[in-house]
Formats: structure tokens, C-alpha cells, sequence
């Protein structure tokens, strides 16, 4: 290099450095953001999820599904480490079919239980049963309606808000005598039961169709099976039949009775409960809770109940259990939570069901105050009802397939 050549600068990096109070604000506006998530996983149970092993419970269910499908059920499961995954069907279609690979069922009533447990028993694979929580069958209809039928004499009124109940008393014998043709002691041809507008004095109701209770499909539902169990005991003088002879006499006698049938549980319930239920089915069987959760949910949208849909009880009753059957260990599990797990109780009543104390054996008086709190009318029952008595298992069966037609269905599909 020629020695009269100046050197060459070194190159010089400046590094611009943001003002301390600005980078303090920056990280101050950032930092609640994950904080407060941490927060919410903490406070929620949910922050170790992802490290837990999640079981999925393979099970078949009928309408009980309302319950494991709810968001808030479905979450407290997986806090747990439950996922259910459900197929649907009817409960006396869960009772018929295979359960191998399942680990739970829940039809909706003891009957379609006590298949399962005695078909396991015979092939010595014993279950475990489990009772979270009780629902009856019951009567839905509109007030109009009940005002019809109060007026006849066929139902009375159970105490209410303002006088305008939200619940009936039902008289089961009043009420399927009309539907056979005999009124006030007068009786005309069976075949040709009463219509609601020769009943309605006062044109409420304006419904020239036969005065009868639609059920789901007897086939393969519960609660219609039940309703059946109901009418024949009723028809039968207040007493089940002793023998098949009996059986299948009573269950030809009824089966006019019983003639509307075809939509699963679930759906006959959401058509009640639709703008248009009135018009299609003003007197449907339904369970209770399906009723109490529309009204616990009318009352937290709108703050009040809805005035137009009512309950029947009938006079004649009996308390059928549903029973979750468990044929696995995971199933047995599951049944250990939801009928002892306080917060799964406390959301089963929350979606209208009589759930049960914890250890007691028999449903509480928790759904009472529930329902007071939240100024719900609380369903009360006369202490003067019958308490009936289904037939035995085979003989319903055999009747349940007689008035249904369920063997011609079968064959026919």
C-alpha cells in the first residue's frame, strides 16, 4: 500500500435503542394476556387436559343423551377424562341389538334394563347398574286443552301462581273413557271414542281430532312402553295381568288406544315444544325433565315461564327408573360420577332432572328449591294417586310387540 494512501474508516453499527418507558408499556399491555389465560385454565380445571389420558366411553342411549350431550356436561366429563360418544337409538332397540364394543347403555326405564342384565346374567357377565337420576313419564299438553279437560271433569288443577297452574291432575280412567266413546255414565260404540270439539263447551280448542295421547314409537321407546304398562293397568281394573292369556287379550283391547306411534322420544318432545306442537300433538307423552328444562331455560332467556305449555299427571302412576347399564370397568367409571359427582348432580338438575342425594338412595327435595330460587312452579303430585304396577318383563314384552306390530315390522324391512 502506498505509504501516502490514508487508511480506510472501520465501518461503525448504531444500534437504536427504544425508550425504557415505551418498552414498559409494550410489555405491560402484553402481559395479562396469557396471565389471564392461565388464570381461566387454572380456575376451570382445564390446564392439565392435554396431559391427562381421556377415555372415550363407547355407549347407546336413549333419551337420556340430553343429558351427556349437554355442552356443560360434555365439559365436566372431559375435566374427568371422559369423552362419550353415543350412538342413539330407542331403548328397547338398545335391549334387542349386540353391545359388544360398548361400554355403556342407558335405555330410558327399568324394563329394557332388566333385558340387558338378564341376558348378561344367563352368559355369567354380570353389570353394574347405576341410578344418577329419576324422570317420569308425563302428559304434555296446553293450557287451553287442560282447561277442556277440567271442564269435563277429567282434570283438576294443582295449585298455581295467579290461578293459572302450570301443572293438572290427570283422572286416567275419565280420560281413556272418552277416548272409548262413554261420557257422564253414557256410552256409545268403543270404536268410535270422542272428539275434542264434542267436549269443548266453550270453543276454545277448535279440534275436531280423537281425544288420545300420542306416544313415540312403541317399538322401540320407553316411555311409550310405559304409557302402555299405564293404560293396561288402568284397563285391567287397576291390576296387571297374570298370565299370557291375559296379556295378549288386554293388549288387543288397548291397542286403539294407542294408535298414534312413530317418532323416537327426543323428537316427540321437540314437537311439542315447536311453534306448531299444538296443531300436531296437543296431548303427548313425554318424560318430565324434557318439560322443566324448557321452562328453567324460557325463565333464564325471557325472565318468566311459558304460561301456555302444561303437565298432566296422571292419577295413576308408577315410577320407572332409568339405569345406566355398565359392562365395562371405564363404564363402571362413568356411572361411579355422574351419580356421585356433586357438580354433574347439580347440572342434571339444572337440565330438569330429580336428581338423587348422594348416598340417599331416593331423589331429594333438591330440585324443589332449584326450582323455587328461580321462581319455577314446583311439580306437586296428590297423595291420593294409584300407585301402578307394570306387567312382568315377558308379559310386557309380548304385549308391546301385539300392540305395536313389531315382529311385521321387522320382517318387513
Amino acid at each position: 500500500m502506498p505509504a501516502n494512501r490514508p487508511a480506510a474508516e472501520e465501518p461503525r453499527l448504531t444500534v437504536t435503542r427504544p425508550p425504557r418507558r415505551r418498552l414498559r408499556r409494550a410489555l405491560a399491555s402484553a402481559l395479562p394476556v396469557p396471565v389471564v389465560g392461565l388464570a381461566l385454565l387454572v380456575a376451570s380445571g382445564n390446564l392439565l387436559l392435554p396431559l391427562r389420558e381421556v377415555v372415550t366411553i363407547e355407549a347407546k342411549m336413549a333419551s337420556k343423551r340430553d343429558f351427556f350431550q349437554d355442552p356443560v356436561v360434555e365439559r365436566l366429563l372431559m375435566k374427568h377424562g371422559f369423552r362419550v360418544h353415543i350412538t342413539n337409538m330407542g331403548s328397547r332397540e338398545i335391549a334387542k341389538q349386540e353391545y359388544e364394543g360398548y361400554d355403556v347403555v342407558f335405555p330410558s326405564g327399568q324394563p329394557a334394563a332388566d333385558l340387558i342384565s338378564r341376558e348378561r346374567a344367563r352368559a355369567n357377565r354380570p353389570v353394574l347398574l347405576y341410578r344418577p337420576f329419576v324422570s317420569p313419564i308425563v302428559l304434555a299438553t296446553y293450557r287451553d286443552y287442560a282447561e277442556v279437560l277440567t271442564a269435563e271433569g277429567v282434570a283438576k288443577r294443582l295449585p298455581g301462581p295467579a290461578g293459572r297452574p302450570m301443572y293438572y291432575t290427570l283422572d286416567m280412567r275419565k280420560f281413556i273413557d272418552l277416548a272409548r266413546g262413554k261420557r257422564a255414565g253414557v256410552r256409545r260404540d268403543p270404536e268410535n271414542g270422542y272428539r275434542w270439539d264434542e267436549i269443548d263447551r266453550d270453543d276454545r280448542v277448535r279440534n275436531g281430532n280423537k281425544i288420545l295421547a300420542q306416544t313415540s314409537d312403541i317399538c322401540e321407546a320407553n316411555s311409550a312402553g310405559t304409557y302402555l304398562g299405564l293404560v293396561a293397568f288402568v284397563e285391567h281394573g287397576n291390576d296387571a295381568p297374570d298370565n299370557e292369556a291375559e296379556a295378549e287379550q288386554l293388549a288387543r283391547k288397548i291397542k286403539p288406544l294407542l294408535v298414534e306411534q312413530g317418532l323416537p322420544s327426543s323428537e316427540r318432545a321437540e314437537t311439542y315444544l315447536s311453534p306448531d306442537g299444538q296443531s300436531i300433538a296437543p296431548v303427548t307423552v313425554i318424560y318430565e325433565h324434557q318439560f322443566l328444562a324448557h321452562q328453567i331455560g324460557r325463565q333464564a332467556d325471557k325472565g318468566a315461564t311459558d304460561d301456555e305449555r302444561v303437565l298432566l299427571y296422571p292419577s295413576t302412576r308408577f315410577v320407572t327408573e332409568p339405569q345406566l347399564v355398565a359392562l365395562t370397568g371405564e363404564g363402571a367409571r362413568l356411572g361411579e360420577l355422574v351419580t356421585k359427582d356433586p357438580e354433574l348432580q347439580q347440572r342434571a338438575m339444572e337440565l330438569g332432572f330429580r336428581a338423587r342425594s348422594a348416598g340417599a338412595g331416593s331423589t331429594g327435595d333438591e330440585l324443589t328449591r332449584f326450582l323455587t330460587e328461580r321462581h319455577i312452579p314446583v311439580p306437586t303430585t296428590s297423595s291420593d294417586d294409584t300407585r301402578a304396577v307394570l306387567p312382568s318383563l315377558p308379559l310386557l314384552e309380548r304385549m308391546i310387540e301385539i300392540v305395536g306390530d313389531c315382529q311385521d315390522r321387522a320382517d318387513s324391512r
